[in-house]
């Protein structure tokens, strides 16, 4: 049964429910993992200065 202040979803009914409560979790974790490594990638490519300053190339975006 759901409660008002409950957070993610109520308890399987069947056994088939509670593998895809599994496999939604276990997905769950791959895509926030896959979303940190994309993040740090970006940080990384505008925070380092690889290029010339002069350079009025897009470069970073171009990468991105």
């Amino acid at each position: 049964m759901a409660h008002p202040s409950q957070i993610g979803f109520q308890d399987a009914a069947s056994p088939v429910i509670e593998e895809l409560l599994h496999f939604h979790d276990h997905a769950l974790m791959v895509v926030f993992l896959i979303s940190a490594f994309v993040l740090y990638i970006i940080v990384a490519i505008i925070s380092t200065k690889l290029t010339d300053s002069y350079i009025l190339d897009s470069q970073e975006v171009e990468i991105i």
